[in-house]
């Protein structure tokens, strides 16, 4: 029997409807899919393949899935780790507008080729991103070999940039890419949010949705106690009531954050089969509010709703690490609650094929399973820290790192073997990454080195934070909660 890959003797963890868990088993690959999963056989190191990979000491899993994310700024990682919440609020938003103007092109190429490469090594093979100008990351990640969701942030009330050519970037990128890369790179519909987008905006993503019915529709919603107030602004009860006006609150719909959602709101999410991307990480690093709910996932699982983690904008945290994310969800969530919010199973499920269900992939990868796409990590657990090797999902999801991943292979491709990515240039990437840094300083006086980083000052964050769209939603929000305050 003749193959591409046989992984033979190994820990083979399914995520199967019956989380099976191998202690010595083969996963063979053979024309990008997974054709057999067992038991090992004395005679299965002999199959012939093109990669043949002894499991012994191995854990083979799926690929990760990131399922929210931001992808350009990926160079200026630690640049904003010590900063004030307002600081760093003041001066991303700057960033963004300058972004969405066509500026620092070359600082969002080289975040793409970064944020690419670090998550192949740490074993993500999927991601989901929202971006001011997505198709260098669909190019890069397609390049990559890897599988990737990408999506232009349109909003009207975030930034200046005019809606018609928001729109018309944002059909033109999706006629371009989606669907590309053997059908790795997928398009996505993105208004940005339930707080900076007006009715009028929502209602014309709703029509560019309708005219591409295949493609998902990502946003961050119900992320902070604006977002009903904005609702209410645009004329509807609530976020949700607003989405289910327009026909956007269906199964398509994937929900960053979902933080300050109710009862009421788990049942109409559930009930229209949308999906959501909870990011543990972003928000127990710059929590707004010590008084804010934390995001009810025990509750929207119960529900029925497929729940994928996300790790945000990693920039914002300096971690690239799904299986870090597992761990903060686990510990936010213990903390702001209770011990006993998940089990450590139910956080693998969520990083691999809860994640891919959430968008709308669940039955092409996500496990291992006949039939299902070869995306799949090798993780090296013959280490100090993973002895002795019990409770494999307990490891999983508390001690490993993406530095266990050892070879990762997507649509049966092996795009790293023995911790070398085979379809990226390493050092290459490197490079063009510190030279952005350092073009990015010098055009805007960030000092950013080996110690931290200066910005600034307020003055000059100012003048450069867009005046007509977050003027207009300040005075949106504030007119509204007056007229909650008092009703006329």
């Amino acid at each position: 029997m003749a193959v591409d890959a046989a992984i033979h003797d190994a820990l083979v963890l399914t995520v199967d409807d019956r989380n099976r868990l191998y202690e010595r088993g083969t996963v063979l690959v053979d024309d990008g899919q997974i054709t057999e999963v067992r038991k090992s056989r004395d005679s299965d190191a002999d199959i012939t393949a093109q990669h043949v990979i002894d499991g012994d000491g191995k854990l083979v899993m799926p690929g990760l899935v990131n399922a929210h994310t931001h992808l350009e700024l990926t160079p200026l990682i630690g640049a904003f780790s010590d900063l004030g919440l307002l600081e760093m609020m003041g001066s991303m938003t700057a960033l963004y507008g300058r972004l969405g103007e066509g500026e620092f092109d070359y600082l969002a190429a080289a975040g793409y080729e970064l944020a690419a490469l670090n998550f192949l090594v740490g074993g993500v093979t999927t991601v989901n991103s929202m971006d001011v100008r997505p198709g260098a990351g669909a190019e890069t990640f397609g390049e990559a070999g890897l599988r990737g969701f990408f999506g232009q942030a349109i909003t009207d009330l975030f930034w200046d940039v005019p809606v018609d050519e928001q729109f018309a970037r944002a059909r033109a990128f999706i006629d371009e890419h989606h669907d590309t890369y053997d059908g790795r790179i997928r398009a996505t519909v993105c208004p940005h949010d339930d707080w900076s987008c007006t009715r009028e905006l929502w209602e014309r993503t709703a029509d560019l949705a309708a005219e591409y019915p295949g493609l998902l529709v990502h946003t961050h919603l119900l992320e902070l106690e604006e977002s009903n107030t904005m609702a209410r602004s645009n004329g509807a009860e609530d976020s949700l009531a607003l989405l289910d006006d327009i026909g956007l609150l269906d199964d398509r719909l994937v929900a960053a954050h979902f933080r300050v959602a109710d009862d009421g709101d788990v049942t109409r999410i559930a009930e229209a089969e949308a999906s959501v991307a909870h990011c543990p990480s972003v928000f127990a690093y710059w929590n707004p509010d010590a008084e804010m709910q934390w995001t009810p996932v025990p509750e929207l699982r119960a529900a029925g709703v497929d729940v994928g983690l996300g790790i945000d904008d990693h920039y914002w945290h300096d971690s690239y690490s799904m299986f870090g994310e597992a761990r903060q969800a686990r510990l936010a969530a213990n903390v702001k609650r209770t011990a006993g919010q998940y089990s450590s199973m139910e956080l693998v499920r969520m990083l691999t094929i809860e994640g891919a269900r959430a968008l709308g992939v669940g039955h092409e990868i996500g496990s291992i399973e006949p039939g299902k796409h070869a995306d799949l990590i090798v993780l090296d657990v013959d280490k100090p820290k993973f002895t002795p090797l019990t409770n494999v999902p307990a490891h999983v999801v508390n001690n490993a790192a993406p530095a266990d991943v050892e070879t990762v292979f997507v649509d049966g491709d092996v795009v790293m073997r023995d911790g070398v990515p085979t379809t990226v240039n390493v050092s290459a990437v490197q490079e063009r990454a510190e030279q952005a840094v350092e073009r990015f300083s010098d055009e805007t006086g960030w000092e950013i080195h080996i110690g931290g980083a200066e910005l600034p000052d307020a003055v000059e964050t100012l003048r450069n934070i867009p005046k007509r769209g977050p003027s207009r939603l300040v005075s949106r929000l504030a007119v509204q909660s007056a007229r909650d305050k008092f009703p006329f």
